[in-house]
C-alpha cells in the first residue's frame, strides 16, 4: 500500500509540473507584453479581457487552429520531431530540481522535488545539452537557408555558453562540497553564494542569456537578418512547441540562479514562508530577462562569440582556481 501511494504521488507530482510549463507561456507572454508596453510608454494588450487578460488565451487558440504547414522539400520525419526533441529535455530537468524541503499535508511529509539526486547538476547540464539537437534539426530538416543559418549559430552559440556556465557552478560545488542541488541551498542556510561568487554569477546568468537565446543573445532567431532563425517554416502547434521551450529554458536559468547563487528558498531578514521566498527570488529574474530583451541591442555575432570564448571562459577558469584556493 505505502509503495502504492509513493508511485502515486511521484505521478501527481509529474503530473502537476509538466502542466504548470505548458502553461508557463500564458502568463509570461501577458506579462512580457504589459512590461515592454509600460517600459515604451504605452499600454500594451488592451482589447481581449480586462487589461488584455485573456490575450494569452487566444493566442494559443490560434496557434492550435492554424494550419500546420510543411514546406515541400523538408524532410519531413525530422521536421515533425524536432520541435519534441527541444521541447522535452527542459521538463526532463525540472525532474531534478527543488522547489523547498517538505510541507505537512493531513500529517504527512511531502517533499517539493521529485527526485533529490545527489548529481542533479551534473544531471541538468547533460539533458539541457540535448535540447540543441532539437533546434539543428528543426532548422536543417525544414531546407531554408534561413533556418540553416539559423540552427548552426544556435549550435555555435550553445558551445560557446555551455562550457562557461558549467564551469561557472563548480566555484559552488567547490564549497558545498555536493552536486546535490538540495545541499546547495543547504549550505547557504547562513550566508548566500552570491556573496562568494559574484564572478561565477555573473558568468552563470550572462551565459543563461545564451543559452535561452534572449536578447542581447538572440542571434539563432535574430528576426532582423534571419527572418525567424531556425523556426521560420514553423507554424501552428510545432511553433508553440519551441515558444514553450524557451519559457520553460528561462524559468529554469532562473530557477537554478536562485538555487545556486541566492540560497534558494532560504530567506533574509523578513520572515516569509520559504516557497514565498523562493517564488519571489524566480519572479524577479524572470522580470530581469524581460527588463534585458527591451533594454539592450542585440550583439553581432562575432561580438557573442568573442565575449564567450575570450571574456567568460576565462573569467569561469579564474572563479575555479580562486575558489580552490580559498575554501577547499
Amino acid at each position: 500500500m505505502e509503495l502504492i501511494v509513493a508511485l502515486g504521488l511521484i505521478v501527481f507530482k509529474v503530473a502537476l509540473l509538466i502542466a504548470m510549463l505548458l502553461l508557463l507561456p500564458l502568463p509570461l507572454t501577458w506579462l512580457e507584453r504589459k512590461i515592454a508596453g509600460h517600459m515604451q510608454q504605452r499600454m500594451g494588450p488592451m482589447r481581449v479581457g480586462w487589461h488584455g487578460l485573456l490575450q494569452p488565451m487566444a493566442d494559443g487558440i490560434k496557434l492550435l487552429t492554424k494550419e500546420d504547414h510543411i514546406p515541400a522539400d523538408a524532410d519531413r520525419f525530422l521536421f515533425k520531431m524536432a520541435p519534441i526533441l527541444a521541447l522535452a529535455p527542459p521538463f526532463v530537468v525540472f525532474v531534478a530540481i527543488p522547489f523547498g524541503e517538505s510541507i505537512s499535508v493531513l500529517g504527512n511529509e511531502i517533499s517539493l522535488y521529485v527526485s533529490n539526486m545527489n548529481v542533479a547538476i551534473l544531471f541538468v547540464f547533460a539533458v539541457l545539452g540535448i535540447e540543441v539537437y532539437g533546434v539543428i534539426f528543426g532548422g536543417w530538416a525544414a531546407n531554408s537557408k534561413y533556418a540553416v543559418l539559423g540552427s548552426l549559430r544556435t549550435c555555435a552559440q550553445m558551445i560557446s555558453y555551455e562550457i562557461p556556465m558549467g564551469f561557472a557552478v563548480i566555484g559552488v560545488v567547490i564549497m558545498a562540497q555536493s552536486m546535490s542541488l538540495l545541499e546547495i541551498v543547504r549550505a547557504q542556510a547562513n550566508v548566500w553564494n552570491i556573496v562568494y561568487q559574484p564572478i561565477g554569477f555573473v558568468v552563470f546568468f550572462v551565459a543563461g542569456l545564451a543559452e535561452a537565446q534572449r536578447i542581447p543573445f538572440d542571434l539563432a532567431e535574430a528576426e532582423g537578418d534571419l527572418g525567424a532563425g531556425f523556426h521560420t517554416e514553423y507554424s501552428g502547434i510545432r511553433f508553440a512547441f519551441f515558444m514553450i521551450s524557451e519559457y520553460a529554458i528561462v524559468l529554469l536559468v532562473s530557477v537554478l540562479a536562485v538555487i545556486l547563487f541566492f540560497g534558494g528558498w532560504n530567506g533574509v531578514l523578513i520572515p516569509l514562508p520559504p516557497l514565498l521566498w523562493f517564488a519571489l527570488k524566480v519572479a524577479f529574474f524572470l522580470y530581469l530577462f524581460i527588463w534585458f530583451r527591451f533594454t539592450f541591442p542585440r550583439y553581432r555575432y562575432d561580438q557573442l562569440m568573442a565575449i564567450g570564448w575570450k571574456v567568460l571562459l576565462p573569467l569561469s577558469m579564474a572563479n575555479i582556481i580562486i575558489t580552490g584556493l580559498l575554501f577547499s
